[in-house]
């Protein structure tokens, strides 16, 4: 059992000596120490000094129903005391996974019937890329390995995941991206394309797509991948032209359609999944963080009738796989999870009620000093902070602004994410409308907080 009358001081001692984590610089770690947090309920954390957080982040994009819910302890429970474990290798399966496999087609857009098992979504990009060229392989299409991808894109942290992702400080650790890879522009209007009517630059970053496929060979491109809505690129929403000229393109070549799910999936944008919302028909969708609300760390794959066909049919052995692909428990907590998103109308509440209200609220920031745009969709929201409001001039120290207001929002008990100087939410689905108040309050709270430090 772990100690809990240990202090602050020592969980963070043993923190430094022992504790390598994600995404950090360890010496500015080490220096200051980490926030532990051990509680959490509802929509709210609690670190071991008794502060209170509004968990504006639900995790990371991935607390779709909230802390504390008994359901999903004890469908773990229950399934760990009849089988904790079993591997889907030789032939075999186990009831969890089937049974969560078939609600997962029962809910996926188009005939995405069928899905592959993994334990993150760095994983189901990984599956992403041995599926791509495995499926051209079997119909003989084997100079088919090219895979086209975004700038500021994110799909994960392994090699082939972040290989896939477009951000160059990842690139730059391990001599990434590996063979067959490319990316081109990202649909961000407010960064990107001010200067133009957001329609004409959505159809023509759209439309870099065809270049590319034309330039590279049409013979050698097998597929494209995107996000919905590019979560830790800085919630970025493509303009309304953006998606329908990328499904013409895909549909007018021979090239799968590989829409990343992870953190769109399971009710984010105020649908099932933001291929919902665009109205897209992938051929492949990566899945994981809100299947199980991050109770337990569960992925996927869906997979579409066509694609399976030529996998199940004409592949032979697919050599891909994990241990815990399709692990019991963590299916069968995916299952509870999805009982519950379903029998309390989350989805439909952040549609048609909370969504809306957080939106509205949302956008009121825009008129702070700080703020260049406001923008969001469903439970996702963005807030561009700039040096100059007329100008939309950026700042000096380009990161700094938004790594001061992620200080100040947790000191006024929120938790906002900073990319560079975007500060970015996606908090739990079961937000309340007085719960959005509170955000946004401490949102702005934060907001002054940041610009009377940039005025000293």
């Amino acid at each position: 059992m772990v100690d809990s009358k240990r202090s602050t001081d020592e969980w963070q001692s043993l923190d430094r000596d022992h504790f390598l984590h994600p995404f950090t610089n360890y010496k500015e770690l080490n220096a200051k120490g980490s926030r532990i947090i051990n509680r959490a309920e509802g929509v709210y954390l609690w670190d071991t000094d008794g502060r209170q957080y509004l968990d504006g982040m639900s995790g990371l994009w991935c607390v779709n129903v909230g802390y504390g819910r008994e359901e999903l302890a004890e469908a773990a429970h229950r399934q760990m005391r009849e089988l904790p474990y079993y591997n889907a290798f030789f032939q075999t399966a186990h009831p969890p996974a089937i049974d969560l496999a078939q609600r997962l087609g029962e809910l996926a857009p188009g005939d995405l019937n069928q899905v592959f098992f993994t334990g993150s979504g760095s994983e189901a990009n990984d599956t992403v890329v041995r599926t791509v060229r495995h499926y051209w392989s079997c119909l003989g299409q084997t100079d088919k390995k090219i895979i086209i991808s975004r700038q500021n894109a994110y799909h994960g942290s392994t090699m082939a995941g972040a290989s896939l992702g477009g951000m160059q400080f990842m690139h730059e650790q391990g001599g990434l991206p590996i063979p067959d890879i490319t990316h081109i522009g990202q649909p961000y209007w407010f960064k990107e394309g001010r200067d133009e009517d957001p329609g004409e630059f959505g159809l023509r970053m759209a439309q870099e797509l065809e270049e590319t496929i034309n330039k590279l060979g049409e013979h050698r491109v097998a597929a494209f991948i995107a996000e919905p809505i590019q979560g830790a690129g800085g919630v970025v929403i493509p303009p309304d032209t953006y998606w329908p000229e990328i499904k013409r393109i895909c549909s007018h070549y021979q090239i799968l359609l590989v829409v990343d799910e992870v953190i769109c999936g399971f009710g984010r944008t105020g649908k099932w999944f933001g291929s919902n919302t665009y109205d897209l028909q992938p051929d492949l969708m990566p899945i994981a963080k809100g299947m199980s609300s991050g109770y337990l760390p569960i992925g996927g794959v869906m997979v579409s009738d066509r694609i399976a066909r030529v996998l199940t049919e004409e592949g032979g052995e697919f050599a891909h796989g994990f241990t815990y692909s399709g692990h019991p428990v963590c299916c069968a907590v995916a299952s509870a999870n999805i009982d519950i998103i379903k029998r309390e109308n989350i989805v439909e509440t952040v549609a048609s009620e909370t969504g809306p209200y957080l939106q509205k609220r949302w956008r009121e920031l825009g008129d702070h000093p700080l703020v260049g745009e406001a923008r969001g969709i469903g439970f996702l929201g963005a807030l561009e902070l700039v040096a100059d409001k007329k100008t939309m001039g950026t700042f000096d120290k380009p990161g700094e602004t938004g790594l001061n207001c992620r200080e100040n929002a947790f000191n006024n008990g929120l938790v906002m994410r900073a990319v560079g100087d975007t500060m970015i939410i996606a908090p739990p689905l079961v937000l309340g409308k007085s719960g959005i108040d509170e955000l946004v309050t401490k949102a702005r709270k934060s907001l002054d907080d940041t610009l009377a430090m940039t005025s000293t």
